[in-house]
């Protein structure tokens, strides 16, 4: 299972990289970048992975991830500035959708690997205090205090120095009170996973014993 919640992992990855650039608004609430709605699932994964198999494969799961961000980086960057043939006739709308800031870009790079590295951290102490008990607890103190540091670190590297202090604040407080309750509403699919990956390992490991008697 743990193959699958890393591919599942990445591809929520580079596909939230891939959407990052459309925007969309709640009302009168708030402007979002359409990255948050994907991303934000990308946490659950992690605490079930620390849950279920450790700290460890954790961590390598995280690593991965920016590992291929970067590679989704360097392979986009090359397809953007291959000529173009002269039946293609939307290069300017392909680059304007795949091709972001450097600052953007880098920003995004170091709120990832702060926070999800923060998140395996802090659930893994939790974990280590209650055993198995108070899933919901460790599952969102580390989703909401992970969240709150990604959003802080990308929004300052990414805009600070482009429109006023307050209004960075306003960009962070909107986006983190959008993740905070998403990281609620989410509790319930780290129940669900943990559970479903338990019973479908532990009936592996029976019928393993099954096959060697």
């Amino acid at each position: 299972m743990i193959f699958y919640l890393n591919g599942i992992f990445v591809g929520l990855l580079i596909l939230a990289n891939i959407v990052a650039v459309k925007l969309f608004s709640i009302g009168n609430f708030a402007i979002l970048p359409a990255a948050v709605i994907i991303y934000i699932f990308t946490y659950p994964l992690i605490d079930v992975i620390v849950e279920v198999y450790g700290k460890k494969e954790a961590r390598r799961t995280v690593q991965t991830g920016l590992i291929m961000q970067i590679l989704a980086l360097i392979f986009i960057t090359i397809t953007i500035h291959l000529p173009a043939a002269p039946v293609f006739k939307e290069q300017s709308a392909f680059e304007t959708i795949l091709n972001g800031s450097f600052r953007v870009i880098i920003a995004s790079l170091i709120s990832y690997a702060v926070s999800q590295n923060l998140d395996v951290f802090v659930f893994n102490k939790l974990k280590s205090a209650h055993g198995q008990k108070k899933l919901w607890l460790r599952n969102n103190a580390s989703t909401m205090l992970s969240q709150l540091i990604d959003t802080t670190i990308f929004i300052s590297i990414a805009f600070y120095g482009t429109m006023p202090i307050a209004v960075l604040g306003s960009l962070i407080l909107t986006q983190y009170i959008f993740k905070f309750f998403a990281a609620i509403l989410t509790t319930p699919l780290v129940y669900l996973l943990v559970h479903f990956i338990r019973r479908k390992e532990s009936q592996e490991r029976v019928h393993t014993l099954q096959k060697e008697v």
